[in-house]
Formats: C-alpha cells, sequence, structure tokens
C-alpha cells in the first residue's frame, strides 16, 4: 500500500531536521575549545583508561594532558583539575557555577533520594542544610559543649592502649571505636551500638560494633564507587558490579536503623517535656523540623540524610589519617622523638595533651598536614557539576559537565612540594598553609561551597588522639615484621584507608597513674 504524501512529508521533513541538528552540533562543537585529553571509544568513552584506585589513573593521565583534562565517562563529558591552580579556578573563582553534584545511584538510594548535604543537588535544600551544619550542629558554642565527651574517650582510648602495651594491636579498631563513640554520643546522646554480644536491630535495634561499622563502611564506599549505570545510564537495570543490590539492601538496614533512632528520641522528648532543650545533633534536628518559622522544611528523608552525613562523615576520615600518620612515623623514628620532645617541652609528662594546648604544637601540626597532604582521605573530592556553559583558564566547559579535582595528585606536585613522594613534616614549618579551603594546595577538606561543613570536628579529633597517642606511647612493628614489609597501599572508596591494616606494639611512656581512669 502507498503511504499518504502528507506521512512521506513529515518524514522527510523530520529527517531532513535531525540531519541539520547534527550538523549544527558537530559544527558548535568544533568551534568549542576543550581541554586536551584522550580521543573516547564509542559507548565507554575513556572508563577503559581508569583503573581500581582511580585517583592514581587520573594523576597518571595529567602528566601527559596537563592539570586540566576533558575525559568523556560513558555519556558524559568530564573535567579533571589536578593542580592548585585549577582547583582555584573551579572551587574559588567559578565556584558558583560548579556548586551542584550529579546525579548518581548512591545519592538516589544511599542518602534518601539527594535529602543529605554530600551529595544534594545545589538549591534551596542544600543551603539550609549547610546553614544548619554551619550554625548550629558544628558551631564553636557548640563543639565546645561535646568537650567532656571527647575528653571521656580519649582517656577511654589510652586506658585500652595501655591495657595491651607489649601485645600487636590493629590500630584501625581502637581508632574506628574511639571515633565512633564519640560521634554517636554526639550525634544521638548515646552509643547505638555494643562492642560484643547477641544484640540485634531486629530486637532492641542496638547494632553490635561490627554491625555498626560494616554499615558505615559500606556508606562509604557505594558513594565512592564507580558505578557503570552513573555514567552508561542505558546499562543501569543490568546492574553489572551488583552496586544496585547493595544500594538496595543498604538502605533497608539504615531505615530501619534510623527511623529506630528518631521514634527513641520522639519518644524520650515526649515523655519528659515538649520544651526539652536538645542535648544531641538528632534532637536539634527534630526540633528544627518542627520549626513553623524553617524557610525550607525539613522532610523525615532530609533527617535520615543529614543524619547519616553526621553518622558517616566523620567516622572512618579522622581514623584512616591517624593511622596514616602512625604508619609514616614508624619508619622515621626521629620525627617521633621531634614530636615527644615537642609535647614533654608544652605539655609535660604529668598531664595529658588538652584541646587547649594543640595551638602551641606546631611539629605535631606539621606531621598531620604532611599527612592530609600525602594520604588525603578523600583522594578525588566528590564531583562537580557544571551548571552552565562557561570558561575556565581558556577552555570551554559546557553545561552537564562532571568536575572531578583530584588532591592527591596536587600533594605529588612537584612544582609545589620538593621531593613529594617523601614523608617531611618539616616542609610545612614556617609556611602559613591551613586545610580550611584558602591555600589550594592541601585541601584535605575541599574549598567553597561544598566544603566540609564538619571540617572544625574532625580536626580536633585527629589533634587529640594523634597527640595523645605520641605523647602516651613509644611505638613500633611487632618483632617479625621487618620496616621493608610494611606495605603502604591504598584501598579505595570515598575514602582511601590502608589496604592492609597497621598491627603495632605500643610502649607507655608516661606516669602510669595517668593512665587510670
Amino acid at each position: 500500500m502507498e503511504a499518504p504524501s502528507w506521512l512521506v512529508l513529515s518524514i522527510a521533513l523530520l529527517s531532513s531536521l535531525a540531519f541539520l541538528s547534527r550538523t549544527l552540533i558537530a559544527r558548535r562543537c568544533k568551534q568549542l575549545k576543550f581541554a586536551p585529553g584522550p580521543k573516547p571509544w564509542p559507548i565507554i568513552g575513556n572508563l577503559n583508561l581508569i583503573g581500581s584506585l582511580p585517583y592514581r589513573s587520573l594523576h597518571e593521565l595529567s602528566r601527559r594532558y596537563g592539570p586540566l583534562m576533558h575525559l568523556k565517562f560513558g555519556s558524559y563529558p568530564v573535567v579533571i583539575a589536578s593542580s592548585a591552580e585549577m582547583a582555584k579556578e573551579f572551587l574559588k573563582k567559578h565556584d558558583q557555577i560548579f556548586a551542584s553534584r550529579p546525579k548518581t545511584a548512591a545519592g538516589k538510594y544511599v542518602t534518601y533520594n539527594y535529602s543529605d548535604m554530600l551529595f544534594a543537588p545545589y538549591g534551596p535544600h542544600f543551603r539550609k542544610a549547610r546553614r544548619i551544619y554551619l550554625k548550629e550542629l558544628f558551631s564553636s558554642e557548640r563543639l565546645e559543649s561535646f568537650e567532656f565527651i571527647r575528653v571521656e574517650e580519649r582517656r577511654a582510648l589510652v586506658s585500652r592502649l595501655y591495657g595491651l602495651s607489649g601485645k600487636p594491636v590493629l590500630l584501625r579498631e581502637q581508632l574506628i571505636y574511639f571515633t565512633f563513640c564519640i560521634l554517636s554520643r554526639m550525634v544521638f546522646g548515646k552509643k547505638h551500638f555494643t562492642v560484643s554480644g547477641d544484640a540485634r536491630l531486629g530486637s532492641n535495634s542496638i547494632l553490635t560494633l561490627q554491625e555498626f561499622r560494616e554499615m558505615i563502611d559500606e556508606v562509604l564506599l557505594l558513594n565512592g564507587v564507580f558505578n557503570i549505570g552513573d555514567w552508561i545510564p542505558w546499562l543501569e537495570f543490568l546492574d553489572l558490579q551488583g552496586y544496585l543490590k547493595r544500594m538496595k539492601a543498604l538502605k533497608k538496614k539504615l531505615d530501619r536503623f534510623l527511623n529506630h533512632v528518631f521514634d527513641e528520641h520522639k519518644r524520650r522528648k515526649k515523655e519528659k517535656c515538649e520544651d526539652l532543650v536538645p542535648e544531641n545533633m538528632v534532637d536539634l534536628l527534630l526540633q528544627l523540623a518542627d520549626d513553623p518559622d524553617l524557610d525550607v522544611k525539613l522532610s523525615h528523608d532530609a533527617l535520615r540524610g543529614l543524619t547519616l552525613d553526621l553518622m558517616a562523615g566523620g567516622s572512618d576520615t579522622s581514623s584512616i589519617t591517624v593511622e596514616w600518620a602512625i604508619s609514616e612515623l614508624i619508619g622515621q623514628p626521629q620525627l617521633i622523638r621531634q614530636a615527644t620532645e615537642e609535647l614533654d617541652r608544652v605539655v609535660g609528662r604529668e598531664r595529658w595533651v588538652e584541646e587547649k594546648d594543640i595551638p602551641h604544637l606546631p611539629f605535631l601540626d606539621a606531621i598531620i598536614k604532611e599527612t592530609m597532604r600525602k594520604h588525603p582521605v578523600a583522594p578525588l573530592l566528590a564531583p562537580h557539576l557544571a551548571m552552565e556553559d562557561c570558561n575556565v583558564a581558556g577552555y570551554d566547559i559546557r553545561k552537564g559537565t562532571r568536575v572531578f579535582v583530584n588532591v592527591w595528585s596536587i600533594g605529588r606536585d612537584p612544582s609545589l612540594w620538593e621531593q613529594p613522594e617523601l614523608f617531611c613534616p618539616e616542609r610545612f614549618i614556617g609556611r602559613n598553609i591551613d586545610v580550611k579551603g584558602q591555600n589550594f594546595e592541601l585541601l584535605p577538606f575541599g574549598a567553597g561551597r561544598r566544603m566540609c561543613p564538619g571540617y572544625n570536628l574532625g580536626l580536633k579529633m585527629v589533634q587529640l588522639s594523634m597527640a595523645n597517642l605520641l605523647q602516651g606511647f613509644n611505638w613500633k612493628l611487632p618483632d617479625n615484621t621487618k620496616l621493608e614489609d610494611l606495605s603502604m597501599e591504598e584501598d579505595c572508596g570515598l575514602a582511601s584507608p590502608r589496604k592492609f591494616p597497621l598491627v603495632a606494639v605500643t610502649e607507655p611512656r608516661l606516669p602510669l597513674h595517668l593512665y587510670k581512669i
């Protein structure tokens, strides 16, 4: 049967429009000046160039193509900033344009449909959440009010390590318990986990420490993986790596745990009085959610997402930094001697280091900064999203481009750091470089609108634990481990811990009465 003439004309017109559109787009792309980068493959783009540690793969590519690279991951254009100068372009000069986040499966399933702060798109919810974090949850007054918790848990940590003196200790286990205890008490008002026993979420909603840790580890890992479905959307339903299945299973665990937490806090408030003064961060969030004058309402998903950020944001991160620091120091005993000499001179040997002492310990500060330079907890900052077309350093960046800042690469830039592969805290002595997002050669917490709002708490926890570990103990490897056998490989995820946990032996160096609590 012969097709009607109007149908033939319609098909011809649509075909002509499609051809013209492709021609115009191709011509426009030729006119645009993109940053250098490798030629992409069909469908996968440049994903074939990314190994198990993406920041290392991107570092090697930047050595060939330069500090600003243009790649394609699956269906999306990607730009990589690998120098302090390029980081400043995105995180300061053009910060507002790149303040949003791309949508990912982890954002949808793990962070309650982008209702947290880390992965929320730039907009009213993000701005309100950031104000809550900065002015309410992490204000100087709020952090000072929780100092007694940090002191109590520090005493408990050194007491446990004293009891293990002379024995091989998995340092990560001790540090994670220390940080979990602090965060759980600050966020929930109590420890929402048991060290051992048969407690389970299904019975009394108290997790074991192992369950709590596995849940947080899974949050950090799934938020940091290169999920193929995020880059090639039409393959998402296949779940080729199994990540979607894990995200959905994790969400169910988080739902049970967080719903129990909120129900418990609401019940406690009702039993005591309606005007109960918030004693912890969840109390405060629930109070803000009930505030009729709040311009942006906090939904139940927002409460869960923001609480999840509080749980995961400072848990493993501070532990990872301290473990890396001790790992580096064990290989250079002279650095430990310098640190302990400073501690003995400033603090003495008859009391423990207090938070007020930290500003007077410049060598300790240098050790922490050098650890954050060489072993950044987040080697690739969470991706930024271009909200409009932009020109950066003479190159065109299209709306919708994903932008990664490679902090690991910046920390190894020989134009910034002499012999960057060496662990040398002295490089920071006399240099006015901080970690608060103003010096783009050192960005452990990011910078700009997307900088981690809890950096003050994270820094306090790292400083306090490092100071007390060095003041209270001598550190060495077990007798059966040689220094050359100490692996310094990293594992992958949103955070970057040691691949093989550090096993060390401690020896007390202060009067014995100080270890008793």
